[in-house]
């Protein structure tokens, strides 16, 4: 069967970005279901299902920082294969392609090696007690093992979706998810393997997505092909890639970052309960996150071809789409979590003690959602055009800069205790947000104008 294929060089460019973000929305969901299930079925585990949970929630900084090496090859590749295919140039973008599985597979192991040797210390680090590290460390130990394939099935599909192919992207996610959610109560509770049983689950079920991304680029049906000629590195290729992908990796890096520091905070001023809590506040806004990822992840190789294709105009229309998309869902989203939170924490675990200290929380840390639109607009809109620096800066502002220094000096002002940790995160998205997107449209806008005019 022929795969859909969008073609970013007509048509209207509104529809050529919903047919890229719907299929990307879908599969933002889907992958998404690889940690959230685990949660919701490691949260009813009998007995001991909140401090499994705290224990597996201790374990997202690594999973953060193995997918913020995903993004800084994906993120940085994909977009600059968009750009040479606008001009032209299948060549050089197959290079790009190659270069970037190669740096996937090889820090894919070195990761692993490392991962494997330190995890103790780091998760010990990262905030576990002597009642969550045994989860902490079954999850971690076997995940772990898994990293090259979460790195190839993660970091590949960019380039799958760089060429128009959004509906076989969303695929190699849905072959993972489907098969996540199948063997995870299977292995957790037929087998009585615990979190264990969710990690080997998870594994699995990232193998299969690889073995379709690399069927799918190594096919007849993909326009640029995986080959062995064109994974030997070249620097100013790698150099190209990491310039453009850092500012993705310094994002899900400094997300890293900022759930280190606040589970060590928390730990601190709450104790197990608290971390538990930011487990299940991170899983809500991921879940809350993932359709304004989708949109600018598909209206970002629409934009790349455009750009280098010299389609200002188109440009400048995809930007204003993405904008209205963003800030409308998001303010949206943020009226429903204020109306209806108890239910998203539900979804995780039933415990009365960590909904009782759940609800208040997450009313503070999703306060004025809506600012987070403008960071991810703006951010995606450099990323897309290949503006390396200010997409590096704005990253690194709102999480290194605000968020965490925030997460340590606000719960000693005012007795705030553990309300200081997660008013940390509506501040910076304020703050953040605002900076990001209005330096976009006080730099951008104007240059695709008088690049239209001349």
């Amino acid at each position: 069967m022929q795969a859909h294929q969008t073609d970013f060089s007509s048509g209207n460019v509104y529809r050529n970005i919903i047919e890229v973000a719907v299929p990307m929305i879908l599969a933002q969901l889907l992958n998404l279901l690889y940690n959230v299930v685990d949660r919701i079925y490691i949260g009813r585990i009998p007995e001991v299902g909140t401090t499994a949970l705290t224990g597996v929630g201790l374990c997202f900084p690594i999973i953060s920082l193995i997918t913020a090496f995903t993004y800084l090859y994906g993120n940085g590749g994909a977009p600059l294969c968009s750009m040479e295919r606008g001009k032209g140039n299948d060549k050089e973008a197959e290079h790009l392609m190659g270069n970037a599985f190669t740096l996937l597979i090889g820090t894919g192991i070195v990761l692993t090696i490392i991962g494997l040797i330190f995890y103790k210390p780091i998760l010990y680090l990262f905030g576990a007690s002597d009642d969550t590290f045994p989860y902490a460390g079954s999850y971690i130990r076997i995940y772990l093992l898994g990293t090259v394939f979460v790195m190839v099935s993660v970091g590949m599909n960019p380039f799958i979706n760089s060429q128009g192919f959004g509906n076989t992207g969303m695929i190699s996610v849905l072959i993972g998810a489907v098969l996540n959610i199948i063997l995870d109560p299977i292995f957790i509770f037929v087998l009585n393997l615990g979190v264990r049983g969710a990690a080997i689950a998870t594994i699995i079920s990232q193998f299969c997505s690889t073995v379709w991304v690399l069927v799918f680029l190594t096919g007849k049906r993909a326009v640029l092909h995986l080959k062995w000629s064109c994974m030997w590195l070249r620097w100013k290729r790698v150099l190209r890639i990491i310039s453009l992908g850092v500012s993705s990796f310094i994002m899900a890096f400094t997300n890293s970052l900022v759930q280190v520091v606040c589970n060590a905070t928390l730990q601190i001023y709450g104790g197990d309960i608290y971390v538990g809590v930011m487990t299940v506040l991170n899983s809500v806004r991921d879940i809350c996150t993932l359709p304004v990822m989708g949109i600018t992840n598909g209206a970002s190789p629409v934009m790349s071809f455009n750009y280098g294709e010299g389609a200002y105009e188109k440009v400048r229309k995809a930007i204003r789409f993405l904008t209205i998309l963003c800030v409308t869902y998001t303010f949206a989203a943020w009226g429903t979590l204020r109306l209806f939170p108890e239910p998203f924490i539900r979804i995780f675990n039933h415990s009365p003690e960590l909904i009782a200290k759940g609800v208040p929380a997450l009313h503070i840390y999703f306060f004025g959602f809506c600012f987070m639109a403008l960071q991810f607009t703006g951010q995606s809109v450099f990323l897309a055009l290949g503006k390396a620096k200010k997409a590096t800066f704005f990253s690194l502002l709102r999480k290194a800069f605000i968020v965490v220094p925030l997460t340590i000096l606000l719960p000693k002002i005012g007795n705030l205790g553990v309300d200081g940790v997660f008013w940390a995160e509506p501040i910076s998205n304020l703050i953040g947000g605002c900076a990001s997107f209005f330096t976009m449209c006080a730099t951008v806008l104007p240059e695709l104008k008088h690049e239209k005019a001349r």
